[in-house]
């Protein structure tokens, strides 16, 4: 009984150490992942459109992403969002004072490319397409539609990993 019961601890800790390890191993194939910061130099944007400053961390979540902006606004409106998604294209709301939409959906084309599409009221707003670099130190946003605030945007934003 002794012997089955040390084969059953032994089988249980192999089990977890599986667990957590993939665990890990998935979160850290998210080269998306970490704090971003917005390089305004690099940046493309519609006229009247591009923030003072941009920030945004991207974390694992249970089996998602967890997505936490700070931006200022060029005329000076503090702006925070969040929202969680996993990559299946079903919607997820925002929480905040995003000017993107109120949900997102995000679809994982590559091991570096996501497509996220921003919606208010069940219409699409925005179709943003970001792109890590391959050493992973850079994150560009191509950002394409007309925001909550009725502002065409057509965005080239580029974000250095911090």
């Amino acid at each position: 009984m002794q012997t089955h019961i040390r084969a059953m601890s032994r089988f249980a800790i192999v089990a977890l150490t599986l667990v957590f390890a993939g665990t890990a191993l998935a979160q850290s194939s998210q080269t998306n992942f970490g704090t971003w910061k917005l390089n305004l130099a690099k940046s493309t944007y519609s006229t009247g459109t591009a923030p003072k400053s941009s920030t945004f961390t991207n974390e694992a979540a249970g089996k998602g992403v967890k997505t936490t902006a700070d931006s200022i606004s060029a005329e000076g409106t503090v702006m925070h969002s969040t929202y969680t998604v996993i990559y299946d294209g079903i919607d997820k709301p925002i929480t905040g004072n995003a000017t993107s939409g109120d949900v997102v959906s995000a679809t994982r084309l590559d091991a570096n490319t996501v497509r996220s599409i921003y919606k208010k009221n069940g219409k699409v707003t925005v179709t943003m397409t970001s792109v890590v670099s391959k050493d992973g130190k850079v994150l560009t946003l191509t950002v394409k539609g007309t925001n909550t605030l009725g502002q065409a945007i057509n965005t080239v934003a580029v974000y250095d990993k911090q």
